[in-house]
């Protein structure tokens, strides 16, 4: 019924109670879950997530926040993407909201990190996983410039956890990108992603924990996990008049859609 878009399960709080949180999944009816890669350190527990069990499904990807890790180069990224239950490229994109006494100039590696994400990920074509955080125009920028436009050739992907302005979402779905929310749709301050959930079309619409991250309330505080995706489409059916059903059965419809090779 549920597909969780977005999870860390390798993470040590998720990795060591993995037993108990896939029969949380199981009785909250979360069938599915794409386990995500932060770094080329981490790929080989993510992916043997996704080996041992088959309703996982693995990414690889650095993500654009993490320095003093290995530097992906094209081949390290194409010899992984086609490795079995490798059904995306990411977490990449673009993330500003550090800078560490740093200018967005500095932050040139990290433009550089993307576009071999991306170039990755047309070689294979295998969608993108996007984090972008107060660097949306450049994010968009840089999608356009390495040819992603929703066109013939381009990979797509998702702009996960979601939190930027309505524009931003506009721009990513002209370019052909699903979006993705997460528990931050029940915060109390997040009225404005609200609103934008509110009309993402519900055939480009994600649903995802990000956990061990962010979890929606009533566990706002606590260690999130996969079980706890069903409130994100709770609120999301709240939003527009529907039932929670038709909001996991249809994110559920774009997951298979998007990350080919994955069983419904």
């Amino acid at each position: 019924m549920f597909t969780d878009s977005h999870c860390h399960l390798s993470f040590p709080e998720l990795r060591s109670t993995l037993g108990d949180i896939r029969q949380a999944m199981a009785l909250a009816r979360v069938s599915r879950a794409l386990c995500i890669c932060t770094t080329l350190e981490e790929f080989a527990d993510v992916h043997a997530l996704a080996l041992e069990y088959d309703n996982f499904w693995s990414t690889v990807g650095v993500h654009p926040d993490n320095e003093g890790v290995t530097e992906p180069l094209l081949q390290d990224l194409l010899d992984r993407g086609v490795l079995p239950r490798v059904v995306a490229v990411g977490e990449t994109g673009l993330d500003y909201y550090r800078l560490n006494g740093r200018s967005v100039a500095d932050m040139h590696w990290q433009r550089e990190r993307f576009r071999t994400h991306i170039r990755a990920a047309r070689l294979l074509q295998k969608p993108l996983v996007i984090h972008t955080r107060s660097a949306s125009q450049d994010t968009l920028a840089i999608l356009k410039e390495e040819g992603e436009d929703g066109r013939t050739g381009a990979a797509g992907g998702v702009f996960h956890c979601f939190t930027e302005t309505a524009a931003v979402a506009e721009a990513a779905l002209e370019l052909g990108f699903y979006i993705s929310f997460s528990g931050i749709l029940t915060f109390k301050t997040a009225q404005d992603l609200r609103d934008v959930a509110s009309w993402v079309p519900m055939d480009r619409l994600l649903i995802e924990t990000d956990s061990p991250y962010l979890a929606p309330v009533p566990f706002r505080g606590k260690t999130n996990n996969p079980s706890y995706v069903p409130l994100v489409a709770q609120q999301i059916a709240v939003l527009r008049g529907c039932s929670v059903e038709e909001v996991g059965a249809a994110s559920s419809e774009n997951f298979t859609r998007l990350f080919a090779g994955v069983r419904a």
